[in-house]
């Protein structure tokens, strides 16, 4: 209980500096903020974001806000090809080296079992819900601030949430592509 009202005050935290720091450059008028600076705050406001939904989701079936039609992959082939072109692999292959190299990492998505399966496809959803409102959320405050003429920030916001947001989202429907597959053939 003490874990998730800290994710949850944790969230809280994060969506009230998020706010903040929009807000303050929309007050502030300043649209020439130096390079370094804009970095700042694109890498700031995406990692705020995104930390919004991420926070709740390791204590929280979050992915059930949205139905379960949604994960269904229905054209694998057209995500396969996209993925592929994307270089979602290489993406993939980054995270092993990074941080799920070690074993007992990746033993929290897939153990192995036949349980485990289950246990991989909601990792999965959640890992994705995760990434996908905060890319939207994102976008939508890249656009704004763009309109507001934060132009470095805009490309900043929008390079950083492809990478943090975008990559993921592909590769846990990648995942979940593999996973129905294996499923259909074991029945």
């Amino acid at each position: 209980m003490v874990k998730k009202i800290g994710m949850l005050l944790l969230a809280a935290f994060l969506a009230f500096r998020s706010y903040e720091l929009v807000n303050s450059l929309l007050l502030s008028g300043t649209k020439n903020l130096s390079l370094a600076l804009s970095l700042l705050v694109s890498f700031l406001l995406v990692l705020f974001v995104t930390g919004i939904f991420a926070f709740p989701g390791f204590v929280f079936p979050t992915s059930r806000i949205l139905p379960a039609a949604y994960y269904r992959i229905r054209y694998p082939e057209v995500l396969r090809r996209i993925a592929r072109w994307l270089g979602v692999d290489y993406f993939r292959r980054l995270l092993l080296v990074a941080f799920w190299g070690k074993k007992r990492q990746r033993k929290k998505y897939f153990d192995g079992t036949k349980g485990g399966m289950a246990n991989l496809d909601y990792q999965t959803r959640q890992s994705e819900f995760g990434h996908l409102v905060p890319f939207f959320l994102l976008l939508f405050i890249s656009f704004r601030l763009l309109m507001e003429g934060y132009l470095l920030v805009f490309i900043g916001i929008v390079v950083l949430n492809i990478l943090a947001n975008g990559y993921p989202i592909l590769l846990q429907r990648v995942h979940r592509m593999r996973t129905q597959a294996l499923y259909k053939r074991i029945g």
